[in-house]
């Protein structure tokens, strides 16, 4: 700032020193002036100078410096109360600036939200004929069609259940309610709702729950695993998926492995990236890559750690840590 305020003072610095060379310069060609008691004057003007180019440093550079030091946000409370006209000029800019991005970000927000509540209300009213259709499918008397039907069904009501909850993760800390959470009568109700799916790819499931009861949010809990188990399913092939728990170091672990085609290695930092899907099978169309970055981002306010480890060919494995019951505190208190 120093090196700033000097150069934007530089044309004032300049003038002063040539009038003091001027002046000694006169005093040199006319005999008639003394030269020693001039120097000594040019001498105490160059202190007052020194120590006036120091006060109007601190002066000056106030209001610059809290600019600076702003974090451009629309909080103005702080940058320094503008001295000088010059500085009166530039602050009732930045005034109107920011109440005209004030202004703007009121009605974005405003429209963010009216979009949020018409998505959201149009996916309700959607399920109602999603319900009804349910019901006309399981009247068909073809099997095999029937088949078919219940899997479009499937990925139609999953892309809906996705998309919800997309828009509610952002609030979803207002939702929260921790409760002791029946692990096995959860898991069996998600695993129910694939089974047509689970069927046609002939997939099987070997459960074995040593923990049975976790504390957590039993809606939020319920969408992370069904991500997990779609994402098994979507990926696997006449083979059963694995779904244990235990207890380690005091937490409850869940784990759900499958084995299908696995992760590539290079793919495994940026699973849960949002849209990311594949470098391997880059050309899956029915990939959207929302599932692990939902599912993620659920896990988060709930204290869930989420895991995995792949082999590319052999299969994925997902672990879930849950918090230790102490750790709630920290949830209940938001």
């Amino acid at each position: 700032m120093i090196k700033k305020f000097l150069l934007e003072r530089r044309s004032w610095i300049v003038l002063f020193i040539l009038l003091q060379l001027l002046t000694i310069f006169i005093s040199y060609l006319d005999a008639a002036i003394p030269f020693t008691p001039l120097l000594y004057i040019v001498f105490l003007e160059s202190i007052i100078f020194s120590l006036f180019l120091v006060y109007r440093y601190q002066k000056e550079t106030k209001f610059f410096k809290s600019l600076t030091e702003w974090e451009h946000d629309l909080d103005l409370s702080m940058i320094a109360e503008a001295g000088s006209p010059f500085e009166k000029i530039i602050e009732n800019s930045v005034i109107r600036q920011t109440e005209r991005l004030r202004q703007e970000l009121a009605q974005n927000q405003l429209a963010v939200e009216q979009e949020k509540d018409e998505l959201m209300s149009w996916i309700h009213e959607v399920k109602t004929p999603l319900s009804a259709l349910s019901l006309m499918i399981n009247d068909i008397d073809d099997e095999q069609l029937k088949a078919k039907l219940n899997f479009e069904w499937l990925r139609i009501h999953h892309l809906l259940d996705q998309q919800l909850h997309q828009k509610r993760i952002p609030f979803m800390e207002n939702d929260l309610f921790i409760e002791p959470v029946d692990l096995k009568a959860l898991i069996f109700r998600e695993i129910k709702a694939l089974q047509s799916w689970c069927m046609q790819k002939s997939i099987g499931f070997e459960i074995d729950l040593a923990v049975t009861k976790v504390l957590s949010d039993g809606k939020w809990l319920a969408f992370i695993i069904r991500q997990l188990l779609t994402n098994a399913v979507k990926y696997s092939e006449k083979a059963d998926i694995h779904i244990k728990s235990s207890e380690h170091n005091g937490q409850a672990v869940l784990i759900i492995q499958d084995f299908g085609r696995g992760i590539d290695p290079k793919d495994l930092p940026r699973i849960f990236a949002k849209g990311f899907t594949s470098t391997t099978v880059h050309q899956d169309n029915a990939a959207t890559g929302m599932g692990l970055y939902l599912a993620k981002n659920a896990a988060k306010p709930l204290l869930i750690d989420i895991h995995v480890d792949s082999k590319l060919g052999e299969g994925s494995t997902f672990s879930l840590t849950f918090p230790k019951q102490n750790d709630f505190i920290h949830i209940t208190g938001m």
